[in-house]
């Protein structure tokens, strides 16, 4: 994933909604037929699923499997879209080192670490947990840029946000019937993405390099990741169901190889503040996903909880009228 240059804009990301480069707006002339909003609830839907995908995946195959054959087939997405494109690899030592940092961090922990949460958690509770990324980005950007400075509003935000996370999880009764495993580790996914974000900020940013490259070379070197990781604590299934096995090759191919290419176009053609936006959609198509097609029982207080903490998240990514054009003006500028 290219390089962010927007403190604030912190990555939900799919599951998953990964960090949204800044990159030119698309010319007029060379804008696709298909309608941006269209784009847009298409990749609301594909990231909304992928949390159905990755329970189904797991029912049959061990998690670390589940995410090795997610970064495998978005990979190879990936690698097909390069070559059409004619776009290389990014060159350099160092910058594939910083990659395979962010590789870990983006990729192959939090996927890992949403596969082997759902193992004992529904798939809405995963896909609410998400969408908590954007408070953890505020917190963790207040610490490592010293020009992002909090504002009232965006702690604000963030109460509400720890409001909504106590609601979703019932603390009012004990936590009752909560898997403790499994939701600290949705949380922790969560929290992988603005750390693997911060981190691409401070090491690439400004480096030159495509966001299609970038992120092809940092999908790769995950699926490394994995390929080592995997024969390690894993053996190879005796079967492959069917169903099982094409929910893992659509969150590969579907949520997270054609997912990027969608929100790469929509960055390009309508900024990232706009297309970051689908955030706020995906726990809500999971939810309704899980709870329609897998039978997952919901209580009154997710729903609830899930749309606080989507009111504080955009409240942290909120700013002033005028602020907002200081700093536009200025993530214009390159990067150190």
């Amino acid at each position: 994933m290219s390089p962010v240059t927007r403190p604030s804009a912190a990555p939900a990301t799919t599951p998953d909604v990964p960090p949204t480069p800044d990159v030119p707006p698309t010319p007029a002339s060379r804008r696709p037929a298909l309608d941006w909003r269209i784009r847009f609830a298409a990749l609301s839907l594909i990231w909304g699923f992928s949390f159905l995908f990755i329970k189904v995946g797991t029912q049959a195959y061990a998690p670390f499997q589940v995410t090795l054959g997610r970064l495998l087939f978005g990979t190879v997405v990936l690698a097909v879209a390069m070559a059409v494109k004619r776009v290389g690899l990014p060159r350099g030592a160092r910058t594939w080192g910083h990659l395979a940092v962010a590789a870990f961090f983006l990729n192959a922990l939090p996927f890992s670490l949403f596969a082997y949460s759902e193992l004992t958690i529904p798939s809405t509770l995963a896909g609410i947990c998400n969408a908590t990324s954007p408070l953890w980005g505020m917190v963790l950007s207040l610490v490592a840029f010293s020009e992002d400075r909090p504002t009232r509003r965006r702690v604000a935000g963030l109460g509400i946000g720890f409001i909504g996370v106590l609601t979703v999880l019932g603390a009012w009764q004990g936590f009752s019937g909560l898997d403790f495993g499994g939701t600290a580790m949705a949380l922790l996914a969560s929290l992988s993405y603005p750390v693997g974000w911060i981190y691409l900020r401070r090491t690439l940013g400004g480096s030159g390099h495509s966001a299609l490259s970038m992120t092809g070379a940092q999908l790769l070197l995950g699926t490394a990741q994995l390929a080592v990781v995997t024969p390690m604590f894993t053996t190879l299934p005796s079967s492959f169901p069917v169903v099982p096995l094409l929910a893992v090759v659509a969150l590969g191919a579907l949520g997270t190889g054609l997912a990027m290419l969608i929100q790469y176009n929509l960055v390009a053609e309508i900024g990232p503040t706009t297309a970051q936006m689908v955030t706020y959609f995906v726990p809500v198509i999971a939810t309704a996903a899980g709870v329609t097609l897998l039978g997952e029982h919901l209580s009154w207080n997710t729903p609830v909880g899930a749309l606080i903490v989507l009111a504080g998240a955009a409240l942290t990514q909120s700013r002033g009228r005028s602020r907002s054009r200081s700093r536009s003006a200025g993530n214009r500028q390159p990067q150190s």
